[in-house]
């Protein structure tokens, strides 16, 4: 099994030592962002600190605590509650952070992403760092991922995609992890996944998108039992890459 160490908790004198046994240190990111009238406004903060406690594996981890504040889209930015920082602040300031990570003796770090619009400035963060940093390696890696669609898909508990923002995918994941953040009435209004323009990779950014209304999908499908599958899937597969990533050299 897996260990961690939160490094709130550790005292000055012990640092050296904790940092010395550490395998790598995990920073995870979330945001304060609306995701519909069901779900909650740390529905991205809630994830990526929830799955920075469930890792396991044969190694030891130094666990940071979660940034709260990140860059949000605009398509969320003018509901109310929602707080975005602009991106070149965020982006300095995370490259801040992660150095004194990596300051503070670690050349492994994981950021453990659940917030889709931190993807590219985390990625602009850790190719700044590596460049500043040797040895250094840092593992971006975003939550949702760690379940693929044709996983989620073959359980048959989606009858669209469910995958999107404020989704029955996303807050069912929350609902297992903190059932008391959640309350689906059946009042929300649903939304059809949109048909995909490829079955490749693209992005579309619009500050208004079809089918939303600060989220979407079929929120009706959220479901507690559907949430522990997916985070015991995720959780799985999130320790089985860190277990990978660590025998790598």
């Amino acid at each position: 099994m897996g260990s961690e160490i939160h490094i709130q908790s550790v005292q000055g004198r012990d640092f050296k030592k904790v940092v010395d046994s550490a395998d790598f240190a995990v920073l995870p990111l979330g945001s304060i962002e609306y995701h519909g009238p069901h779900a909650p406004y740390g529905t991205d903060f809630i994830l990526a600190e929830s799955f920075s406690r469930l890792l396991q594996g044969n190694f030891q981890a130094v666990v940071y605590p979660a940034i709260p504040y990140s860059a949000c889209p605009g398509k969320t930015q003018h509901y109310p509650g929602t707080i975005s920082i602009s991106p070149p602040v965020f982006t300095e300031y995370l490259c801040e952070v992660v150095q004194g990570i990596c300051r503070s003796g670690f050349s492994r770090i994981v950021l453990l992403n659940a917030h889709d619009a931190n993807m590219g400035i985390a990625r602009t963060a850790a190719e700044w760092v590596t460049g500043q940093f040797d040895p250094c390696s840092i593992l971006l890696v975003n939550w949702w991922q760690m379940v693929s669609p044709e996983t989620s898909n073959s359980w048959g508990v989606f009858t669209g995609s469910g995958r999107g923002h404020g989704g029955p995918y996303e807050i069912s994941a929350v609902q297992a992890l903190c059932p008391e953040a959640v309350n689906v009435t059946g009042d929300e209004e649903e939304f059809e996944t949109p048909p995909s323009f490829s079955n490749l990779p693209y992005v579309v950014v619009e500050r208004s998108p079809k089918a939303w209304d600060g989220y979407t999908g079929r929120i009706g499908e959220t479901s507690f039992h559907t949430g522990k599958r997916i985070v015991e899937e995720a959780s799985q597969n999130l320790s089985k890459l860190l277990q990978d990533w660590l025998a790598n050299p």
